[in-house]
């Protein structure tokens, strides 16, 4: 039986990362792509990463490119490529410049397996997931962007963190754009089925609400230079194994809405079934007037992100 093929467009931290876990769960071969002056540090990391097969006992292939040829029959493809934030900077900041990365990229992608499942996760995410979308003319099912998988983890996180309990017990959601406006659902949080609201003040409820929208930033003045990578190499996983096992999985993905929620032709997170078929629909449930106006007020920040692109 072959294997599948990932490949990984950026060696950085995400991607490296990516390509480790991939090799640890043998999910198949992995091609990671960077530009010709950084594939020789690339290539140190894909060999370290060959040298600790036999300690773990997996067969896969690892290889270090800036050849996209490489690339070609690709399974998946997760877009990492791209200028990651600083302090003091946002997501939008890094527009322009990811923007043209992006563009270069998804002619790559069209060009040499265009029949691959795309997980964007260049910055700013709605809005580069679009564009990729747009110059690359894959249909929708094939392409989203890593948005609500990682926000809903860190929704998880802080919702057990404050409770004090298992966070294999929390269920939440995050819709929204990728970025200050984001939206978690109070509302449909649980604990073993048990609402938050039962377990929890408003006070410590608006204070996890906070620390999810605002986490990103947190470790990006911490770092000091660069982003969040182990988790967000860990939800763009999941989104893989979704993929590779057809396990319909609902993971909150940047998706381009065609009609759901009231939004037509623009990329925002939503609950997403992933399966074999890509992104195979979206789950609309039905919201509050407070939360349409809160997702109304997301989706506005993306079109006025997008409408920058010119595209």
């Amino acid at each position: 039986m072959q294997r599948k093929k990932i490949a990984v467009i950026g060696g950085g931290q995400i991607g490296s990362i990516i390509a480790l876990m991939s090799t640890q769960k043998e999910l198949g071969d992995v091609t990671v792509v960077d530009l010709p002056q950084n594939v020789n540090p690339v290539r140190g990391k894909t060999q370290d990463i060959d040298h600790l097969r036999p300690h773990i006992g997996v067969d896969v292939t690892l290889c270090a490119t800036c050849d996209y040829e490489d690339i070609s029959c690709a399974d998946v493809v997760v877009v990492t490529a791209g200028v990651p934030r600083k302090p003091n900077m946002s997501r939008e900041d890094l527009l322009d410049i990811n923007l043209e990365i992006v563009k270069g990229v998804a002619e790559q992608i069209k060009c040499h397996c265009p029949d691959a499942f795309i997980i964007v996760a260049t910055n700013p995410v709605d809005t580069m997931a679009y564009a990729f979308q747009k110059v690359s003319g894959l249909p929708r099912n094939q392409v989203v962007g890593l948005s609500g998988a990682l926000d809903t983890g860190r929704f998880q996180h802080f919702i057990a963190d404050e409770t004090g309990l298992s966070v294999k017990d929390v269920s939440c959601m995050v819709m929204g754009g990728h970025g200050p406006t984001m939206m978690p659902l109070i509302r449909t949080a649980t604990i073993a089925g048990i609402p938050i609201t039962t377990l929890l003040n408003q006070e410590q409820i608006d204070n996890i609400v906070r620390r999810t929208r605002e986490a990103g930033t947190e470790i990006v003045n911490l770092l000091g230079n660069g982003s969040a990578y182990f988790s967000s190499a860990a939800s763009i996983m999941e989104m893989i194994e979704a993929y590779l096992g057809d396990k319909k999985r609902v993971i909150s993905s940047s998706a381009l809405c065609q009609g759901e929620y009231g939004i037509d032709g623009y990329y925002l997170g939503v609950p997403c079934v992933i399966g074999a078929g890509g992104l195979e629909r979206i789950l609309e449930i039905e919201l509050t007037a407070e939360e349409n106006a809160a997702l109304q007020k997301t989706a506005d920040a993306v079109v006025q992100s997008v409408r920058q692109t010119g595209l």
